[in-house]
C-alpha cells in the first residue's frame, strides 16, 4: 500500500511539473452581454479537463470579474507549446469573436488567437484584458515581432526578443516559430518609440549584433502609433534573409580596396548580382553616407568629407543578399 501511495504522488507531480497556469481574458467594453455567457475556445480545452475535448464552444465559461466588464477563466495546461484560441459571447460557435488580422495565427488561413507558452515559472501566465474583436488591451498597442532565423543554428534555449518594452530581459520573451526559420512573439505597449534585439538563447553573450544602417545604440528600433505587424528580419541583418546565401557567403564575393583607406577606396561584388544599396556609418551607428540603386559591379567610395577613423560598410545586392565591412581611413 505504502508503494501504490508514494506511486500515486509521484505521478502527481510528475503531471504537475509539466503543467502552467494561464489566464485568459477579454474585456467586453461596449458589448451587450449574451444571457449565455461569455466563451473561450481553443486546442486547449482538452488539456484543461474540460468535457468535450477541444473547441467545445459551451464548456469553457469566462467568470465576469466584480462589476467590471472584464470576464476571465484560469486553466492549467502544459507548458512549451502554442496554443490557438477565441472569445465567444455566447456558447455557440458562431457567436464566435472576428480576431483582427494582426492578432491572428495567419498562417493557412487561421483566424484565431495564439500564445506561447514558455516557461513553468510559478506564477501565471497572462497576456491582459484583450478587448473582444480587438488587438490588444485598452490603452494598449500590439507590436508583432518577427526574426528569421534560417541562416542560424538555434539555440537549445529558444529565440528571445528582449528591449526596453519589458526590461531588456533576454530570458523573458520567447519567441515561438509556424514554420519556414521565422520566430515571432506579440506584445502590447503604448504607443512610443521603442529599441529592441533579437537573442539566439536567453543570456546577452547571445544576442545578434545589428548592422549599422538599422542600428540605434546598438538595437533595432519601432516607433509604434498603431497595431503593427513587423517585418521578418535576417537575425543580425537589416533586411530579410537572402535565400540560398548567408550574409558570410556573402561578404566573401565583397571586396573593398584599399583598406585603409587615403582618398577613396574601390567596393566591388564578384558575382552575377550587382550592387544595389551601400550605407556607411561610423562607430555610433549613425549613417553618414548612402548610396541607392547602384546596379553597379563596382563603385569608388571618395573619402570627402570623412573624417579619419573606422567605418562600417553594409553592402546590399540586388537579390537582397547583404554583409558589413569594416573600413578604415587614415
Amino acid at each position: 500500500m505504502k508503494k501504490i501511495i508514494t506511486l500515486f504522488l509521484a505521478l502527481i507531480a510528475f503531471n504537475s511539473s509539466y503543467a502552467k497556469k494561464v489566464k485568459f481574458a477579454v474585456d467586453m467594453t461596449g458589448q451587450t452581454i449574451n444571457t449565455t455567457g461569455i466563451h473561450v475556445f481553443g486546442d486547449f480545452q482538452d488539456e484543461a479537463g474540460f468535457p468535450l475535448g477541444d473547441w467545445q464552444s459551451n464548456t469553457t465559461t469566462l467568470t465576469q470579474e466584480g462589476t467590471t466588464d472584464v470576464y476571465s477563466i484560469v486553466v492549467d495546461i502544459p507548458a512549451f507549446r502554442m496554443y490557438e484560441y477565441s472569445f465567444l459571447n455566447g456558447d455557440q460557435s458562431y457567436e464566435v469573436e472576428f480576431v483582427p488580422v494582426e492578432s491572428r495565427v495567419g498562417y493557412n488561413f487561421d483566424h484565431n488567437r495564439w500564445l506561447y507558452i514558455d516557461s513553468l515559472a510559478n506564477d501565471t501566465t497572462f497576456v491582459g484584458n484583450i478587448l473582444f474583436n480587438g488587438n490588444a488591451p485598452a490603452g494598449l498597442t500590439l507590436v508583432r515581432f518577427l526574426v528569421d532565423m534560417s541562416n542560424e543554428t538555434i539555440s537549445t534555449n529558444g529565440v528571445h526578443v528582449a528591449g526596453n518594452f519589458q526590461g531588456w530581459d533576454p530570458a523573458t520573451t520567447r519567441l515561438y516559430s509556424f514554420g519556414a526559420g521565422v520566430y515571432e512573439i506579440i506584445a502590447y505597449v503604448t504607443t512610443g518609440t521603442y529599441e529592441y534585439k533579437f537573442y539566439n538563447g536567453n543570456t546577452l553573450a547571445t544576442e545578434e549584433i545589428i548592422p549599422g544602417p538599422c542600428s540605434v545604440n546598438s538595437h533595432r528600433e519601432v516607433q509604434v502609433s498603431m497595431d503593427i505587424v513587423l517585418s521578418a528580419v535576417c537575425f543580425g541583418g537589416c533586411s530579410a534573409c537572402a535565400v540560398g546565401i548567408s550574409e558570410t557567403a556573402f561578404s566573401n564575393k565583397l571586396s573593398l580596396y584599399p583598406n585603409p583607406a587615403l582618398n577613396y577606396c574601390n567596393l566591388s561584388l564578384f558575382d552575377n548580382d550587382k550592387l544595389n544599396t551601400v550605407v556607411i556609418c561610423d562607430v555610433t551607428g549613425r549613417v553618414v553616407r548612402r548610396y541607392d540603386n547602384l546596379q553597379l559591379s563596382t563603385m569608388r567610395i571618395e573619402k570627402g568629407n570623412l573624417q579619419n577613423g573606422v567605418y562600417f560598410v553594409t553592402a546590399e545586392s540586388t537579390a537582397n543578399a547583404f554583409a558589413t565591412i569594416k573600413l578604415v581611413i587614415q
